[in-house]
């Protein structure tokens, strides 16, 4: 074979392989869409079971390219997140859920059923200091309390024996509750109303039950939220 005829059979293998790298990478990534639309499903139906609910559920699928995950039928990573998550009445931002060693069964991922089992799923939830004031108050039953964060720090407007208060408190997770820990008070404001306002604050919040049976872990303000860390070990998630 000449030397300008094999040239030109290499340009055309060369042509080949590209074109179904192409392909491949096309393949690959409708495929992928179509699980993560299919995990949305899965994620949301799952969620609804601890009555939390959201105006958009979306899922994205980590890791280094999706068709060998789909092959070892394992996942390395899933981030589910939920727009807008209500419970109780309580609005939150948003929920995300970052999931790692995801086991799911190839039918799920074409429109079948199945479980998908997870070792570890970390949740964070951001809400704004009014709906956790709603949820404050409902558990304190303190009147006239309102929560807000300036110049990155939690403030609690109160009212307590007809005496209104400000006070600085932090956001603090003990078993399973949240904690508002007074760390200012004024000076002018009697030991006796700042002991109450005190042993009120300190209750705690009892939330409802968080998506995937997550248990409360950290609390902290990030901007103009609230942010909740939750974790959750062993989950299985059934569509059905």
């Amino acid at each position: 074979m000449s030397p300008k005829k094999r040239h030109r059979g290499l340009k055309a293998l060369l042509i080949i392989v590209v074109l179904l790298a192409g392909v491949l990478i096309v393949v690959d990534r409708v495929g992928e869409s179509l699980a993560e639309d299919q995990l949305a499903k899965v994620a949301a139906t799952e969620a609804a079971r601890y009555d939390v609910r959201s105006s958009d559920t979306s899922a994205e699928i980590g890791g280094f390219a999706f068709l060998p995950q789909v092959v070892r039928g394992d996942f390395s990573k899933i981030t589910v997140t939920m727009q807008r998550p209500s419970f109780s009445s309580v609005v939150a931002e948003d929920l995300t859920a970052d999931m790692s060693g995801i086991h799911v069964p190839r039918e799920l991922l074409t429109g079948g059923s199945g479980v998908v089992t997870v070792d570890t799923t970390d949740v964070r939830l951001r809400m704004s200091p009014a709906a956790l004031t709603k949820l404050t108050a409902r558990a304190s039953g303190i009147e006239g309390l309102s929560l807000k964060i300036s110049a990155g720090k939690l403030l609690a407007n109160l009212q307590v024996r007809g005496v209104d208060a400000t006070a600085t408190v932090r956001p603090q997770v003990a078993a399973g509750r949240i904690r508002l820990v007074v760390e200012q008070l004024p000076d002018e404001v009697p030991s006796v109303i700042r002991r109450a306002v005190t042993s009120s604050l300190a209750q705690g919040i009892a939330l409802p039950r968080l998506p995937f049976g997550a248990t409360l872990k950290e609390a902290g303000i990030e901007g103009q939220s609230i942010v909740l860390i939750a974790t959750a070990s062993n989950l299985r998630l059934n569509e059905r």
